[in-house]
């Protein structure tokens, strides 16, 4: 039997945006790997009006870790509760509550209050906690705030896109190829040197030296958690000057009449004061979304018809 009470923290922030427009940025956890820095990927297991039950991938201090949660919205409070139903050691149980306040002179004030335990109350593992949920509390806070205010602000930063090839194979072979990213060294031209890690099922690190057109050659680190054999989600860790966020997701859809279409799907989210530095004093906000675009879309074609190569061979 626990021998003592939950930890309750408390973390808040300001954020010159309208309370609705934040609550509604928060419900939608769709939103969460675009303004939340730790989180990688959030699906929903089980989904009701307000009652809902979202699964998590995120790192905790550098590490990658998932979780269940359930959810309860009250829009009309702007409160959303959370609880976990399933926990990675060493937390024994989490839950805690988003509360958003409006402001007198205006904008908002965001409590983000958590409630937890460690497995057997140990010591260590509770201040593991400690540390991860203050600094998780602390990024995702400043992220909101970053966001929210910089799309109050106009300021269009954010391109999505896709690529897609059709495979004459099957989906596990196509699913194979990209998963088995330790490979794409041998298999891909540019891809220079590459580490894939998995420590847990399904949760990959995965860090590499891509060349670049010109002949640079670019490390970059990102956490990928896999859907066999339908899908790949991943978020970018390490990146380039001209980014402050990549996230994608490569997805694998079989037809009835035969075959695979395979695509990846990528978000970005533009730095504006690197354009100069990057490509030079003339560039514009569109010149490095497009030259952002280019330089993905080249790459991840090049996975995509090796993908298909390699499927069509083997089927």
């Amino acid at each position: 039997m626990p021998t003592h009470s939950p930890r309750q923290v408390e973390h808040t922030i300001t954020v010159a945006a309208p309370p609705d427009a934040v609550y509604e940025l928060i419900a939608d956890v769709g939103n969460w790997p675009r303004i939340f820095p730790p989180t990688i990927h959030v699906d929903y297991a089980q989904k009701g009006e307000h009652d809902e039950y979202i699964r998590i991938w995120a790192t905790a201090n550098g590490v990658a870790k998932n979780w269940t949660s359930r959810r309860i919205l009250q829009p009309e409070q702007r409160r959303i509760n959370f609880q976990q139903t399933v926990s990675a050691p060493p937390v024994a149980s989490m839950g805690g509550a988003w509360l958003i306040e409006e402001q007198p002179g205006g904008g908002s004030l965001v409590r983000l209050l958590h409630e937890y335990r460690s497995v057997g109350d140990d010591p260590e593992g509770l201040a593991w906690i400690d540390q991860a949920v203050d600094r998780n509390s602390r990024s995702e806070l400043a992220a909101l705030k970053q966001n929210v205010e910089a799309a109050h602000a106009a300021r269009d930063l954010t391109l999505s896109f896709e690529d897609s090839v059709h495979v004459d194979g099957r989906r596990e072979d196509v699913f194979a190829f990209v998963n088995e990213a330790n490979l794409w060294s041998q298999r891909l031209p540019h891809v220079a040197k590459v580490r894939l890690e998995e420590d847990e099922q399904g949760l990959q690190t995965l860090e590499m030296d891509t060349v670049a057109k010109d002949g640079s050659t670019h490390t970059t680190k990102s956490y990928r958690v896999t859907f066999p054999y339908h899908g790949i989600a991943y978020k970018q860790v390490t990146l380039p000057a001209l980014l402050t966020l990549h996230t994608g997701y490569w997805t694998f859809e079989e037809h009835q009449d035969g075959g695979v279409t395979a695509r990846s799907q990528h978000t970005v989210v533009l730095d504006p004061d690197a354009v100069a530095g990057v490509l030079g004093p003339r560039a514009t906000v569109e010149n490095a979304l497009d030259y952002v675009r280019t330089a993905l879309s080249t790459n991840s074609l090049a996975t995509l018809r090796h993908a298909k190569a390699h499927a069509e061979k083997v089927r």
